[in-house]
């Protein structure tokens, strides 16, 4: 199991949204809007060639005209541009992604588990790593940071709460809220492409503001691993 550049996706300096939208309730405009509000305290950058401003940001027209490697970049594009998408934050030494695109490996067809591969065969030379693909996305409250496209932010607390299904991430947000409950860290893993449970549990329980962990699974991809 390797905790190796999780720091980049749970505690970055800076992040990029690429498919970032101006499109009202569009995924990459809810995302945008929610890091932005969350507190974040690093660059926040925009990419989308289609569209020069997103709410407030200046949008970038593809990763080579970021200013800086993104530690992190969460990805709301089209299934067939994302292999391509991770290649090139990988050349540009990007070290995590969140892949919130659906349409890979859950859908059970051929295709979609090649574009799956394709996403890891681009991310491992460079040690990228992934989360997701096709889930809600991560929060981490220590730093602000709120990189979903969930409806509300997480409290600050002290319970890390990894799941695979992103219906249950935003329920048990929608539960905790109303009770006072605060959160550490929040991953939906969706897919589990790369990043799973094994590799959550070693990074969390060497966290400091993490006390506790809470686990919703739905499968367990390397039962070694996890043990």
């Amino acid at each position: 199991m390797s905790i190796r550049n999780l720091d980049a996706i749970f505690k970055p300096r800076s992040v990029a949204v690429i498919g970032a939208s101006p499109r009202p309730g569009s995924v990459g405009l809810v995302l945008t809007q929610n890091l932005l509000a969350g507190g974040f305290s690093g660059p926040i950058h925009a990419v989308n060639p289609k569209h020069a401003e997103v709410a407030g940001l200046a949008v970038h027209p593809d990763v080579a005209s970021l200013p800086e490697a993104p530690d992190l970049a969460v990805i709301c594009t089209p299934p067939a541009t994302v292999p391509g998408l991770v290649a090139e934050l990988a050349r540009r030494g990007t070290r995590g992604a969140v892949v919130v695109t659906a349409g890979f490996k859950e859908l059970g067809s051929a295709e979609g588990r090649r574009l799956e591969q394709a996403i890891l065969d681009a991310a491992r030379p460079a040690l990228l790593r992934v989360i997701g693909p096709n889930c809600v996305g991560v929060m981490s409250t220590a730093v602000g940071l709120n990189a979903t496209f969930a409806h509300i932010g997480a409290r600050k607390g002290n319970v890390a709460f990894v799941t695979q299904s992103g219906a249950m991430a935003t329920t048990v947000l929608d539960w905790a809220s109303d009770r006072g409950i605060g959160f550490s860290y929040l991953a939906s893993l969706g897919d589990m492409a790369d990043v799973d449970f094994g590799d959550m549990l070693d990074f969390l329980a060497n966290d400091t503001a993490t006390s506790s962990v809470l686990l919703y699974v739905e499968a367990i991809t390397n039962s070694r691993k996890f043990i």
